[in-house]
C-alpha cells in the first residue's frame, strides 16, 4: 500500500477529523481512507440499510412461562436424532 502525506491541515479540520473518526469508532487514517473511497466512487452506500421498528411492540412481551415453553420447544428441535446419523 502506498503512503500519502497531507500537509498544511488546519487545526480545526484536524480536530473535526479526529472527532468524527472517534464517533464512528475508527482511526483517523481509516476514516480518511473511507471518505476518499466514498467520494471517488469506490464505496457504494448500502441501498437497503433501513432500520424498521414495526415489531418493536412485541419485544419483551413474553411472560416467563411463555418464554420457558418456547425455549423448551426450541431445545427439543435442536436435539440430534442419533439413529439418523449412525
Amino acid at each position: 500500500m502506498k503512503a500519502i502525506t497531507i500537509r498544511n491541515v488546519e487545526p480545526s479540520v484536524s480536530e473535526k477529523l479526529k472527532r468524527e473518526a472517534k464517533n464512528q469508532g475508527k482511526s483517523v487514517n481509516q476514516f480518511i481512507i473511507d471518505m476518499i473511497e466514498q467520494n471517488l466512487g469506490f464505496k457504494k452506500e448500502k441501498k437497503y440499510s433501513n432500520i424498521h421498528h414495526d415489531l418493536d411492540c412485541l419485544f419483551g412481551k413474553w411472560t416467563e412461562e411463555e418464554y420457558n415453553q418456547i425455549q423448551s420447544r426450541i431445545d427439543q428441535e435442536r436435539k440430534i436424532d442419533k439413529e439418523l446419523w449412525e
